[in-house]
């Protein structure tokens, strides 16, 4: 290997007086293409000197003209690159010039010309070998993919030093790109057989050059950290570990040299300008200094600011009223350019989309004054010539166009554009960088509105594997095609398999039925349940399971632009069950195998058994948030009720509302707040338990409201409302008298929620934005407060169970009975003793008393898919309740 500055071919030519200024020359021209090389940190070796063989006799006429040395050239190619032909007069400049044009070509490492005595010109050449590959050694940061695009060398090319030379200068600069500008690139060039060579580029990546200091010059008014806190650039310090703006990139120097000036233009300093911004390189190339020199001015406050109107039906005197800025307010330019915004999008209202508003400065010097006439120059009212949507290879235009709230030959709105851009986006099928440009039309009160989409992925096929801290070990397979045959239409498949539930699910949606804004759709599901209460040691013991088998159908219109009417039907079939080895006995003693109350609960032998709920309901929904995926602003309202009794065995109305608002706060922060509720109502009468006695709520387990996790963060899996908790006892015998303790091991209980039929939850949440690395990474970290409860239950009968006796016969045969007493005070026939467990339950949680928690969370895209972590402090709770610090849920597609 050798490097290729280092590389000198030296050429054997005759050299006469006569010669000697031209040869003079090109060796100068070399030395000095060499100098640049080495400033590009690649130096090569100068060409060899072009020279030809002095003439001891003149000869003005070619006889005869060949090629030598060539290997892939044909000799006609080489003569074609000159402009001597045999028969032609020659001159020793001729000869020269033909020297020069064929080093020109970059295909020779040498050239010599001969025969110049004779007029038998000959000209050796010898080729510049062929690439065969390019190898790039050291490069760590900045992987192979990002750096080969930049080389223009490529295998099978023909090898020039000044190709190299350039291909040098551009993988340096990607490196100063990144902030090395301590990097270096050393070319160096591996002989082959057959005139082939290697080219390799050795990097040396350095450190990223970091920020060292940035000084301020020249400013009185605000202090260095208030003006470097406006800027992206950011010195190094330990604490900015994981910042990017430690490094330093021309660009933002740029870009913070205009955060600046409108920081200081928004504060009323109307003369600012910054003078110079230099950033200096250490010398060891480690770290730069950053200087700026900047001259504050003078601060203004607003004079007189009156908007002047040509348009017909725009007040120049009403809209004056309406500006935010006041005389004697502080001057500030971003407010003026907001005004002129809104004057714009004010004068799209009425349909002048070409509406041109200028503010018109009248500086005072004197007074410290500035005054803004707002001018609306006069213009046509435009009408909506046509629309015109492109990027759409898949989606249907009529799937888009549907979505715009104007029609060709309408007049010209711009509230209406923005309207048709956030619906457009609420689909789901394009790219953020959604955009509607307004072009003139062929007439100048036409305009063009030319959507520009680009279409994502809207087909999912998913498997999926995690793990959640509610469902364990979860397993879900799901196909979903959101935009079915660029129709818009939906259809998804969906099976889930965990600890918890399983489920298996198929529904379709039409958007727009014949072509009309009606939507139909309908699914058909089967759903097992297992529910499950807590012990003491934390296991799960499931309680009752629920099988549920329907469909429902499901219509949609709209009402005004905002507001729609949802209907729907369903139909379901329930079965709920208890392992009969468990909770079942023969309470009766007639060999008849009942829920047992002692071993299963009241409320749990309450809700067994077949039913079938045929309900139809409505929904009243208000949405005018931007964008109903991930909103920033706007707010739905939604009213929903679903009555049961329609055929069937179950009869209630169920009514809920729900409310949401979004904000953008302080710059790119979503604030948002919402509210739900519900009430069920039975339509039945008095409902008795088992033994046909006791009142038992009229509302069944299976159709109540439940809230904890994961509605409200900080407490467990329906960890807030009613419950009955039963707390076991040991049967101890001191001095002959039978008393029950609770049981030592850990205060064994179990603990069942009940839900409730009214409740109540609402939310604060506000998203934080990051950076453009963690955005890329999808983290979208957010604080927030929960509040809620679930109340309303019919108090279930308590049962206060003090264990069995066992009775020993004359034949010591053994029976069991049921003891008499309390759990604590166990009461057994003389001669008999207390065996088994007994317990006392406790009803807790029926109260709307709110509960409170506050915490923060994340949501991450991460490569093993969506993540979402959530740390919540329960600040209110009531007794019963069950609290929950983390709560996380995570999965991995593949």
């Amino acid at each position: 290997m050798v490097k290729i500055e280092d590389e000198k071919r030296v050429t054997a030519i005759k050299r006469s007086n006569i010669h000697r200024p031209v040869i003079a020359a090109l060796l100068a021209g070399t030395v000095l293409s060499g100098l640049g090389v080495t400033q590009a940190a690649a130096q090569s070796a100068p060409s060899p000197a072009p020279s030809v063989p002095a003439a001891s006799v003149p000869a003005t006429t070619i006889r005869t003209l060949s090629v030598s040395g060539q290997q892939r050239l044909e000799p006609d190619t080489v003569l074609s690159y000159t402009k001597l032909r045999q028969g032609q007069a020659y001159t020793r400049e001729s000869l020269d010039q033909a020297l020069r044009e064929l080093y020109e070509t970059e295909l020779f490492a040498d050239v010599q010309i001969s025969g110049a005595e004779t007029g038998d010109i000959v000209i050796q050449v010898k080729e510049n070998p062929v690439i065969n590959r390019i190898v790039l050694e050291g490069n760590k940061r900045l992987k192979e993919d990002k750096i080969r695009p930049e080389i223009k060398l490529s295998p099978r090319q023909i090898y020039t030093r000044s190709k190299v030379r350039a291909d040098v200068a551009r993988i340096i600069e990607l490196y100063r790109r990144q902030g090395r500008f301590a990097a270096t690139v050393e070319p160096k060039m591996v002989q082959l057989d057959q005139n082939r060579v290697d080219i390799v580029f050795e990097i040396s990546e350095g450190p990223k050059s970091k920020v060292r200091q940035i000084n301020i010059i020249g400013n009185e008014k605000f202090s260095d950290g208030e003006l470097r806190g406006e800027m992206a650039t950011k010195a190094a310090r330990w604490y900015r570990i994981f910042s990017s703006g430690t490094s330093y990139d021309p660009d933002r120097l740029a870009y913070d040299q205009q955060k600046l000036r409108q920081f200081y233009l928004t504060n009323g300093y109307a003369d600012f300008r910054v003078i110079s911004a230099v950033a200096e390189l250490t010398p060891d190339k480690q770290d730069f200094i950053i200087t700026y020199v900047v001259e504050e001015g003078d601060r203004y406050k607003f004079g007189d600011v009156r908007v002047e109107s040509d348009i017909r039906d725009l007040s120049g005197d009403s809209l004056t009223k309406l500006l935010p800025m006041k005389k004697g307010n502080w001057y500030n330019a971003k407010q003026v350019e907001d005004t002129v915004d809104q004057l714009n999008e004010t004068a799209g209202l009425f349909g002048y989309a070409f509406a041109d508003v200028q503010p018109d400065f009248q500086r005072d010097k004197d007074s410290l004054t500035m005054g803004i006439n707002f001018k609306i120059a006069n213009a046509p009212r435009v009408y909506v010539e046509r629309v015109d949507i492109n990027g759409n290879t898949l989606t249907q235009d009529k799937v888009v166009r549907r979505e715009f709230r104007l029609n060709e030959g309408d007049a010209f709105n711009s509230f209406m554009v923005k309207r048709s851009k956030d619906r457009i986006n609420s689909l789901g099928f394009f790219q953020d960088k959604l955009d509607i440009q307004q072009k003139p039309g062929s007439t100048p009160d036409r305009i063009i509105l030319e959507t520009n989409v680009e279409e994502k992925s809207t087909g999912e096929l998913s498997l999926s594997a995690g793990f959640s801290s509610l469902e364990r070990f979860i397993v879900s397979a799901s196909v979903t095609q959101r935009n079915f045959r660029g129709k818009g239409q939906e259809l998804r498949t969906s099976v889930n398999y965990s600890s918890y539930s399983k489920s298996v699910e198929v529904g379709f949606t039409e958007p727009y039925l014949f072509d009309k804004n009606i939507a139909l759709g309908g699914d058909i599901y089967r759903r097992d349940l297992n529910s499950f209460n807590y012990l003491a040691n934390n296991d799960r013991n499931t309680t009752y399971e629920q099988t549920t088998t329907g469909f429902q159908i499901r219509a949609g219109v709209p009402i005004t632009e905002y507001m729609s009417l949802a209907l729907r039907y369903s139909l379901n079939l329930d079965d709920v069950t208890l392992n009969r080895n468990n909770y079942y006995s023969d309470t009766n003693g007639d060999g008849i195998l009942e829920c047992d109350p002692i071993l299963a609960g009241r409320y749990l032998c309450d809700a067994i058994g077949k039913r079938t709920t045929s309900s139809i309901g409505y929904s009243l929904i208000f949405d005018n948030r931007d964008n109903r995926i991930r909103p920033s602003r706007g707010h739905n309202i939604s009213l929903s009720q679903d009555f049961a009794g329609l055929g069937g065995s179950v009869r209630y109305v169920r009514t809920r509302l729900n409310a949401a608002k979004y904000w953008r706060v302080m710059g790119n922060f979503i604030f948002s707040v919402s509210g739900e509720g519900g009430y069920i109502h039975s339509l039945e009468g008095k409902r008795f338990s088992s033994d046909g006695v006791t009142e038992v709520d009229k509302i069944r387990l299976t159709d109540r409201f439940f809230l904890g996790e994961p509605q409200m963060r900080g407490f467990d899996i329906r960890g807030i409302g009613p419950r009955v908790k039963r707390y076991y006892f040991d049967s101890v015998t001191d001095n002959g008298v039978i008393t029950g303790v609770r049981s030592a091991s850990n205060n064994n209980r179990s603990d069942d929620a009940l839900g409730g039929k009214i409740y109540y939850l609402a939310h604060a949440e506000l998203e934080i934005p990051l950076g453009a690395g963690a955005r890329e990474m999808g983290l979208r970290p957010s604080i927030f407060v929960d509040a809620g409860a679930v109340a309303g239950l019919k108090d279930p009968a308590t049962v206060n169970f003090p264990g069995y006796c066992s009775i020993t016969a004359a034949d010591n045969t053994t029976s069991t009975v049921r003891a008499t007493g309390t759990a604590s005070n166990p009461i057994c026939a003389s001669g008999t003793h207390v065996s088994g467990t007994g317990f006392e339950e406790e009803y807790l949680g029926d109260t709307l008393k709110p509960r409170l928690s506050v915490g923060f969370g994340v949501n991450w895209n991460s490569p093993f898919g969506p993540f979402r972590i959530d740390i919540a402090k329960a600040l209110l709770k009531e007794p019963g309740d069950d609290n929950k610090l983390i709560t996380f849920n995570v999965g991995t597609q593949f």
